[in-house]
């Protein structure tokens, strides 16, 4: 059975609408915006970074630990979503630690260099 030009631009055009959307993971409780925590992932609605769960999780806090370990309760969905996001975008999360990192030996060396200055 042959289909009119009408049902093949339709089935075309889904399947490249179908394409372009399947590459991009949504994570539900995670959010990524430039005015909150500098764009990096964090829980919806908060400003509890997935970086800060991943913390907690190699203090040796379980998930069900972590739902009062902030000042902003979390439900078990959130910390889990976290997680899952974390263990989805690892280098994306390291790459974070690794700057933070940075970030504070560049303020302990401007703030050593200060304060040799005073003295």
């Amino acid at each position: 059975m042959l289909e009119n030009s009408e049902t093949t631009t339709k089935n075309v055009i889904m399947d490249s609408v179908m394409a372009t959307t399947a590459s991009k993971q949504v994570y539900a409780y995670i959010s990524k915006d430039r005015e909150v925590c500098g764009g990096k992932a964090c829980i919806e609605g908060t400003r509890i970074r997935v970086m800060d769960v991943v913390c907690l999780l190699e203090e040796g806090y379980s998930p069900e630990r972590m739902l009062d370990a902030f000042a902003t309760p979390l439900t078990l969905s959130q910390v889990h979503a976290a997680l899952t996001y974390y263990y989805d975008h690892k280098d994306e999360i390291e790459a974070s630690f690794a700057q933070d990192e940075r970030v504070v030996a560049e303020y302990d060396r401007k703030r050593a260099e200060y304060l040799s200055r005073r003295r």
